[in-house]
Formats: C-alpha cells, sequence, structure tokens
C-alpha cells in the first residue's frame, strides 16, 4: 500500500503527502488515513485575507473526514500552523483542505453533502456517510447562507404575496415571490402587517420604487403595509382566492344553513349529506354520478342555485381586459347581490364593494397568487420528510433554495 502513488486523489496544493495507510477500527472496518503536511515550497498565507505570514505561531494537528476511497471510508491527519498576519494577528493558515468552522470535514466533503442534501433528507444523507446528523445540516446551512442568507431585494417589478401554514396552531409564514420569475424573494414570520413591513422597511428605496403591483388576498394587514411602504403599486386580488372567499361565505354556509333545517327523516337530507365539494368543485372537474347530485341539488333549493349561478359570474368579471369594462360589470354584479333577499350574498356585496379596486387592477396586471400555491406545497413537503423543523432559519433557506428562480 505504501509503494502506491496517491498523489492525484489529493490535489491540494499547500500540503504534501506525508503518509498513508489503513486501519481496522471497530464498527467501521477498513479506514483509510493519509497524513498531510504544509508543503514548504509556499508561504504560509492568513485564510481570512490571504496575507503573506510574518512569522510562525505555533503547529497544530487534526483528525477530518474526507471522500471515501472505493467505498473505504477515509480519513485525513492535517498538520497545520498558526500564522503571524499583519493584518488579521494570529490566525490559522489557509491550505486548501479544509476551512475554518468546517465541522471536522474536507472542503470536498462538504461540498458533496452539500449536493446530497438538494436530493436526500439530512437524516439521509447522515446516514449514507456515516456523519452526525447535526454535521449534515450544519454543512448544509453554511452552503445555504452563502448563497440565500442575504436577501436579494431585485425585482420584476411584479410581486405576489400570500401566507403559507407552517405549523399547527394557526402558525404562519408570509412569503413574497416575484411573479415573473419565481423566486422566493423573502420569507417572514407571522402574517401580520409588521411582518410584510420588515420586509418592505429593509428594501432599498429605488427597488421599492419599481414595484407595479402585488397580487394577494384581501388581507387587511397586507393591504396596509403595501399602502404605507409602496403606494404607488397597484394592488391585485387573487381571483382563485376571491372565489374561494365566495365558496366559504355564501354557498358554504348556505348548504349548511339548509342542511340543518332537514330532519334527518326528509329524503332531502340525503341530498345535501356530502354535497359540499360537489358545489365547490368546479362543473368541468365533476364525474357523470355527480352533475345528477349536483342537479338534484340545485332543483330544491332555489337560493342556493342561484348562489351557485353567481359563483360563474364572478369568474367571468376577470376575463375583462380593460379597467372601465371589468369596473362596470363589477358594479353590476354588486347590485345583483344586494337586489337578491340572501343574506350571505349581501354582505359578499359589502366585501367586493369594499376591495373593488384590487380587482379592477387585475384587467391593467393579470397577476395571481397561484404560484405561492406550489411554493405552500413544497413547504408541506419539506415539513413531512424532515418530520418538521425546529430551526426556522434553516427551514427558510431550504425553501429559497427550491424556489431560486429562473
Amino acid at each position: 500500500m505504501s509503494n502506491c502513488n496517491i498523489s492525484s486523489l489529493f490535489p491540494f496544493r499547500r500540503v504534501k503527502i506525508k503518509k498513508f495507510f489503513k486501519i481496522e477500527e471497530p464498527g467501521l472496518g477498513s479506514v483509510y488515513f493519509v497524513v498531510l503536511t504544509p508543503d514548504k515550497r509556499f508561504t504560509p498565507i492568513c485564510h481570512e485575507c490571504g496575507s503573506k505570514a510574518e512569522g510562525i505561531h505555533s503547529w497544530h494537528e487534526r483528525t477530518i473526514r474526507d471522500l471515501d476511497i472505493l467505498g473505504v471510508q477515509c480519513k485525513v491527519i492535517l498538520h497545520y500552523r498558526k500564522i503571524v498576519c499583519p493584518n488579521c494577528g494570529i490566525k490559522v493558515e489557509k491550505t486548501g483542505v479544509t476551512s475554518p468552522g468546517g465541522h471536522q470535514v474536507t472542503n470536498r466533503l462538504a461540498q458533496y453533502v452539500h449536493e446530497l442534501c438538494k436530493h436526500m433528507t439530512v437524516k439521509e444523507v447522515a446516514e449514507h456517510l456515516n456523519l452526525h446528523w447535526e454535521t449534515v445540516k450544519k454543512i448544509h446551512e453554511k452552503f445555504l447562507k452563502k448563497e440565500f442568507g442575504e436577501t436579494n431585494y431585485s425585482h420584476s417589478g411584479l410581486l405576489a404575496v400570500d401566507e403559507v401554514s407552517f405549523g399547527k396552531y394557526h402558525k404562519y409564514l408570509t412569503v413574497v415571490l416575484d411573479f415573473k420569475t419565481g423566486r422566493v424573494i423573502w420569507m417572514g414570520k407571522g402574517r401580520k402587517a409588521d411582518t410584510l413591513n420588515d420586509f418592505f422597511k429593509k428594501m432599498p428605496q429605488e427597488k421599492l420604487n419599481q414595484i407595479k403591483a402585488i397580487a394577494m388576498d384581501m388581507w387587511d394587514p397586507f393591504i396596509k403595509a403595501v399602502r404605507e411602504h409602496c403606494p404607488q403599486s397597484l394592488i391585485v386580488f387573487d381571483k382563485y382566492h376571491l372565489v374561494a372567499s365566495y365558496n366559504r361565505d355564501v354557498i358554504d354556509k348556505l348548504r349548511r344553513a339548509e342542511q340543518r333545517n332537514k330532519s334527518k327523516d326528509n329524503p332531502e337530507y340525503k341530498i345535501y349529506k356530502g354535497s359540499r365539494w360537489l358545489l365547490l368543485k368546479n362543473r368541468e372537474n365533476l364525474k357523470e354520478k355527480e352533475v345528477d347530485k349536483l342537479q338534484k341539488l340545485l332543483e330544491i333549493n332555489e337560493n342556493l342555485s342561484l348562489a351557485y349561478i353567481l359563483r360563474d359570474k364572478l369568474k367571468e368579471l376577470f376575463e375583462y381586459q380593460s379597467p372601465m369594462e371589468i369596473k362596470k360589470a363589477l358594479d353590476k354584479y354588486i347590485n345583483k347581490l344586494k337586489d337578491s333577499s340572501i343574506k350571505p350574498l349581501k354582505k359578499f356585496a359589502k366585501k367586493l364593494n369594499k376591495h373593488w379596486y384590487g380587482i379592477v387592477s387585475y384587467a391593467i396586471h393579470p397577476i395571481h397568487t397561484s404560484k405561492l400555491e406550489g411554493v405552500n406545497n413544497k413547504i408541506k413537503e419539506i415539513k413531512r420528510t424532515a418530520f418538521g423543523y425546529h430551526d426556522l432559519n434553516y427551514f427558510k433557506l431550504k425553501v429559497k433554495q427550491c424556489y431560486p428562480g429562473n
């Protein structure tokens, strides 16, 4: 083994191989050890500023993990020096093998861990490489901080803002997405006005002025924050959130009220029971047997039938391409809701009357938050595969890595 030339396996410029051997370690089997020592042909330099050393302070030794060789675990016994840097004082010399805070692994093993973490969980990587899971997590987090730690406030001028569920007991994260590129710009804990204020306060004024429109749902704290920090931008209410609000506040309330009024002995009770998703589904997504049941339900309830028809009319508002046209159609639609004798429709008319501007803005900037639904699904997947995250900052970095933009 000692006669083999292995220098090509350790292409570190500032060190040379002093010794190479293999031993048997309990529980690990065969382990290769390579002893590296500073190459005196190179003047030692500071690992922080790169300045040449004025002198040698002390010699040290550490054992670190390296990439496996032919499936056999490999460890490096690194001899290194602390030097006197003219700028930084007493510092560790730069060897190229590892870096300060390298978590007892070589730079190339750390890079390998980072690449594996893009496709595997921390636990899986740790088991694959026989490393502690905390070591894997810290290595990956270090790479993520370098790439995504500082918020990049550049954007296309069109943003989307929404809250996503992070955990139990109504824990939320506010996510800001660049609508055109799909890049997650920022994530903050909570969904209050102060949450979004933190984002806008740190954004350079030049970037704030470049925001043309922001898509969101009709959540007053977000509206308040946008109006305060970038009043020049248009607020665009998301079509799908608006329809979901109608489903929740009108159709679902009417269905529950009617079902409560029917006794279990009433034949109509069976038609109402289990009909919630029939009413909430788009008509084109219904199966043949579901269409028949829905038709029976709408035939026995005039109010529910009217609300169902008006939901389709609500969707049609977003087909207009002129602000004047959509405003005219919206006013007619609101009047229809007001003229009905159905309380949930009248209440929803007030909601539309208060937020009309965000619907009209859609004709100018047809943007939405549906891309954020993909982020929400990815967040659930990351949580599920990792069985939850206790480190919120690491979790946010993981999400940013998944949505770097195009």
